[in-house]
């Protein structure tokens, strides 16, 4: 993949974790209160049922529970603890935390990809935190220690989801789509008991709890997931965790722009750094240089070997030779 490609695939997959920022704002503005079950079963099932019935194709043999593991940890608990911590923290806090996932993915990747820890993503990583921090200096207000834990295990579903869905690929012969549809279905269907038997029903539902809900479902999960998954399998694991660093900002921006939030100008710079440690966890990690598999023409004369001979080449010389 040239660079452009790389830098294209990266922009398109910088739209999902834009979107995910929304999501803090729907669910404090548009959706019933205090019901995460239900914005995350809604988030999840409805678009993957519809995507199940298009492509037509149930997972097969280990598929069945690589795609439960995988709908759980990149649909059902990350975005159960995305909308709880959202009910319960202020503004884009929530996102905030959540952004330490790269670190994460970081040594995740290491551990399961064998990926080389670089100085570079290490820099990367501290100047997100750094930015993070900047961030979240609101004011004196405490945080509610709930909703920050579960900020923390948002991340850590994330950042296990990526390296996973990294490692095991996409089965062969299964579109993208229907691929996307596995998980959101897998993930909602988790959720469903739970809903059920902790939230139940809505006593009724409003034109805003409608309009919320659509957001989630075409925007928030079927467009946003088919966009990540893909940038998944062509971009680096860390690459694309860095991405994911846009959703706060995202957040505080629509906290500014919407509900009259105020801005400092530390919280500036700190969306400044941020975007500086994704574009740096964007760099490609450069190629170890490997002489022997260049062809011999591309190598100086002092360090290419002589030519061996080729078996029939010295057969045939031997008979010329009467041997």
């Amino acid at each position: 993949m040239t660079n452009r490609e790389n830098i294209g695939t990266a922009a398109l997959t910088g739209l999902a974790p834009a979107v995910w920022g929304s999501t803090y704002l729907v669910a404090t503005e548009l959706l019933p209160p205090d019901r995460p079950l239900l914005a995350t079963t809604m988030r999840a099932l409805p678009g993957g049922l519809v995507l199940l019935a298009l492509g037509r194709r149930l997972p097969a043999g280990v598929w069945w529970w690589r795609a439960s593991a995988l709908g759980v940890l990149n649909i059902g608990a990350f975005n159960f603890l995305l909308f709880f911590a959202a009910y319960r923290l202020p503004g884009g806090i929530a996102a905030v935390i959540m952004s330490a996932q790269p670190m994460f993915v970081v040594i995740l990747a290491a551990l399961l990809l064998g990926d080389r820890i670089r100085a570079l993503h290490a820099l990367a990583c501290a100047m997100g935190a750094g930015g993070v921090v900047l961030l979240v200096l609101r004011g004196a207000a405490p945080l509610d220690a709930l909703g920050v834990l579960a900020a923390v295990g948002g991340a850590l579903c994330m950042a296990l989801g990526i390296t996973l869905t990294k490692r095991w690929g996409r089965p062969e012969g299964v579109g993208l789509l229907t691929f996307t549809g596995w998980q959101l279905t897998a993930g909602g269907l988790a959720l469903v008991p739970f809903w059920l038997s902790l939230e139940g029903l809505p006593e009724r539902l409003t034109g805003s709890h409608v309009i919320g809900f659509a957001h989630l479902i075409t925007l928030g999960a079927v467009l946003s997931y088919f966009v990540w998954f893909r940038g998944i399998e062509r971009l680096p694991a860390v690459a694309v965790s860095f991405l994911a660093l846009g959703s706060p900002v995202v957040a505080t921006l629509l906290g500014y722009l919407v509900k009259g939030e105020t801005l400092s100008g530390l919280q500036i710079v700190g969306m400044a750094v941020i975007l500086g440690a994704v574009v740096l966890g964007q760099r490609p990690q450069p190629d170890r240089p490997q002489p022997d598999r260049l062809a011999p023409d591309c190598l100086p004369p002092e360090r290419r070997q002589p030519e061996r001979r080729q078996p029939e080449r010295r057969q045939s010389e031997l008979i010329r030779r009467g041997r």
